[in-house]
């Protein structure tokens, strides 16, 4: 990754962990994971097999129940994340709240970002981009010709710049906070309301009030624009332990030992199926998941909710059962409309984790 600092274009911001990292221990047992997909039933080495894994990390109660790399990646790689990195732009909204350096999510993106005062991203409220509601139409069919490719060569060469792409977007689909509608963009606003709001970058935010913390083991990065402002929606990136720390942290609802880094409340709006508005709800906002601030929603009964990432990457938590896990990949399919197996049997992987560790599968 550290080439990275050598294309043009792309810079990167260094996230610093802390002199110690907290334990990350192994179970005493590994678990043994069975699902079934296509009328078979398989196991991890399948799974592995079968698809483009790179990392596969299970956590039960902060134990490590499983760990396994492919394809030349270790345990000091860094992952992309891709759309995962909108998670924890999320968190670090939740964060700013509480520390009073954003005053409330009805505020307007232009209270706190002057390029985008006037403009429809700036008059949409924060909880309406969180959850990609401001009813604004931007495509995303990552075909290298739409809304999200001008955005990403936005951050790349600067020509225009992201503010100017993002003041741009004028044209409207639905009124603001009716329904979801995926858009990377809403994710970037959130980025720069947070540096406008704190007056540091994101580096130093996640730095600050999640990595340090929360006891990473190794440095983390973000990418940064050419006006050196990091692109939330899509570029941080960590390993493998540590983004099953950052999946720990969620599903001990924001606390580590006796600090709570991101506010309960705020989590709970963010992850919890029942808290949401009807139109956001499991099978309601797309056909399988829900949608919460900047987080995916399962469709179960015990609260469980996901980060992920174009081409695979996610990190799934069920706070109730104590399970986090987490998975780096390079599917050939950017989503699961273009690549609906791959994605589908992650799923049954998933419910297969659950049932091995003990975890709650009812579905709604």
């Amino acid at each position: 990754w550290s080439a990275l600092d050598q294309v043009p274009g792309i810079r990167t911001a260094w996230v610093a962990r802390p002199g110690e990292a907290s334990p990350l221990p192994r179970a005493a047992r590994a678990g043994d994971v069975r699902y079934r997909f296509g009328g078979q039933s398989l196991g991890v080495d399948d799974y592995l097999a079968r698809r483009r894994v790179t990392g596969l990390l299970v956590l039960k109660d902060g134990e490590i129940v499983l760990e396994r790399y492919q394809y030349g990646r270790t345990g000091a790689s860094l992952f992309r994340s891709a759309s995962m990195a909108k998670s924890v732009t999320s968190l670090l909204v939740g964060a700013a709240l509480a520390r009073g350096k954003i005053g409330s999510l009805d505020d307007s993106a232009g209270q706190y970002v002057p390029a985008l005062a006037g403009s429809p991203y700036g008059e949409t409220r924060l909880r309406d981009l969180l959850r990609m509601s401001s009813g604004l139409t931007f495509t995303e069919r990552y075909d290298g010709r739409d809304d999200v490719a001008r955005l990403s060569r936005a951050v790349a060469t600067g020509q225009p710049s992201v503010p100017e792409v993002l003041a741009s977007v004028r044209e409207r689909h639905a009124p603001p906070g009716a329904r979801f509608v995926y858009a990377s963009a809403e994710t970037e606003v959130l980025g720069r309301v947070l540096t406008a709001a704190t007056g540091q970058t994101l580096a130093q935010l996640t730095s600050q009030w999640l990595w340090q913390p929360m006891g990473a083991e190794q440095d983390a990065f973000w990418c940064t624009a050419r006006d050196g402002q990091a692109a939330a929606y899509f570029c941080f990136n960590a390993s493998l332990r540590d983004w099953g720390r950052l999946g720990l942290l969620l599903a001990q609802d924001g606390r580590i030992g006796e600090q709570q880094l991101v506010p309960r409340e705020y989590l709970l709006e963010a992850t919890d199926a029942a808290r949401q508005p009807p139109a956001f709800a499991p099978q309601r906002a797309t056909p399988y998941f829900g949608y919460g601030y900047q987080f995916w929603l399962h469709p179960l009964h015990s609260r469980s909710f996901a980060m992920q990432g174009v081409h695979g990457q996610a990190v799934f938590v069920q706070p109730e059962s104590g399970i986090v896990m987490v998975q780096t990949a390079v599917y050939e399919g950017a989503s699961g409309v273009l690549d609906p197996l791959a994605y589908a049997e992650r799923t049954a992987f998933w419910m297969g984790v659950l049932e091995a560790l003990g975890g709650q599968t009812r579905r709604y």
